[in-house]
């Protein structure tokens, strides 16, 4: 007769929502201990995020901004002579760079010397407060993209007599928050009515601090010279670079190497590239918050090890195997990181849009960077937790019960 041989048991398999469930006991359990190991991780997800998404929000405003203002705009300015000297525009560069044939547009300003701006006649002469004086023509908001916070521009009348538009800057410095008939200040030792204040000029910044009067009224009752030290030009945009080959030769024929010409938007970008360093900075910064907050969470897998040992004693003489522990626990230090991650996610994203809104930009937050800062919790997470996980498998039940 033969003997049939017992029938050898399998251990049941966890299925996903029992993982889940058993690796939720320790956070269900201990909740605050787990929201304090959860913040340390979100804080540092949050850190990131928010970096990540001020810094894309600032780029897209200043896209916005290019995009209305346009990346067509070049100054010429005079350079230096082959001695060191400060070089001189001709006077007929204005009317010599109009003739370019793509050129759309073209003004310029000319630096006044010797025109101190002042709000009142009593203050000490050494005391300039950093505004300049500029002549400027009537062309030049159009050309630059500027717009009137208050009053008006220059005009064909006002540009003859004593009238003086303010940059913002130096409308703030001189405690001017309006333009109007009574509003005076001393230029030059000359009284002249404000009749206008600019709004930030984001591709012609100089303009900001400088006091602007008109071509003629400069010249005569300020004494210019009637030599620019900007000049502002619109090209078309396939032809800039074609335009920026040739506006030094055609705005002083005799020295094209005394003359420089530039791009605005090149030095935006160039500011942009600067924060982009900054940016990685504060990430780098971040992600070291990232890694305290791992340290926390497998500072509390240990812990949770220690003081569950009857637990997981108990589990293993039910039948659990060493592999449904160790997935427990890593599980349950999965969960911790997601909690803390999908936190910090949501966390960075409040404070990104907060902060864009104060400063009137539109809220981007990329996507890689969302999905990004959760993959790198799991991360964090699985590794942390690795190592309870494994000591937790190896407890023996009888060690674990008789703890």
């Amino acid at each position: 007769m033969a003997v049939l041989a017992p029938a050898r048991l399998r251990p049941a398999r966890l299925r996903p929502g029992d993982v889940l469930r058993v690796g939720g006991v320790g956070l269900r359990t201990r909740p605050l201990r787990a929201f304090l190991s959860a913040l340390g991780i979100a804080i540092g997800i949050a850190a990131m995020i928010a970096v990540v998404g001020i810094s894309s929000s600032s780029r897209a405003d200043l896209d916005r901004t290019l995009d209305a203002l346009g990346t067509n705009l070049l100054t010429v300015s005079p350079g230096n002579t082959l001695f060191g000297d400060e070089a001189e525009l001709p006077t007929e560069s204005v009317a010599m760079i109009g003739r370019i044939g793509p050129v759309t547009e073209v003004s310029a300003t000319g630096q006044v010397p010797d025109a101190p701006v002042y709000r009142s006649d009593r203050i000490p002469a050494a005391e300039t407060g950093g505004i300049a004086t500029r002549a400027a023509r009537l062309e030049l908001p159009h050309t630059v993209g500027a717009a009137l916070a208050s009053g008006t521009w220059l005009n064909e009348a006002t540009a003859r007599y004593p009238a003086v538009v303010l940059g913002s800057t130096a409308a703030r410095r001189l405690g001017l928050g309006a333009a109007g008939a009574d509003v005076q200040v001393s230029i030059g030792g000359r009284w002249f009515t404000v009749v206008g204040i600019l709004a930030p000029v984001p591709l012609a910044p100089e303009l900001d601090a400088s006091a602007l009067v008109g071509w003629p009224a400069a010249a005569t009752y300020l004494g210019f010279d009637g030599h620019p030290t900007t000049v502002y030009t619109r090209a078309r945009e396939d032809q800039v670079e074609a335009v920026r080959a040739v506006l030094g030769a055609t705005a002083n024929p005799e020295a094209p190497n005394e003359v420089e010409v530039s791009r605005p938007s090149d030095a935006l970008a160039a500011a942009e590239a600067t924060d982009a360093a900054f940016t990685g900075l504060l990430l780098g910064l971040g992600a070291v918050a990232l890694l305290v907050g791992g340290v926390g969470v497998a500072n509390t897998m240990v812990i949770s090890v220690l003081e569950r040992r009857a637990e997981i004693g108990l589990r293993r003489s039910l039948g659990a195997t060493r592999g449904q522990v160790r997935v427990q626990f890593l599980a349950e230090s999965l969960l911790l990181s997601a909690l803390g991650g999908i936190g910090g996610v949501l966390l960075g994203i409040l404070v990104t849009a907060g902060y864009a809104v104060s400063q009137d930009w539109p809220t981007v937050v990329p996507a890689w960077a969302t999905f990004g800062g959760v993959a790198a919790t799991l991360l964090i997470g699985g590794v942390a937790g690795l190592y309870p996980a494994v000591r937790a498998a190896r407890l023996s039940p009888t060690e674990a019960l008789t703890a």
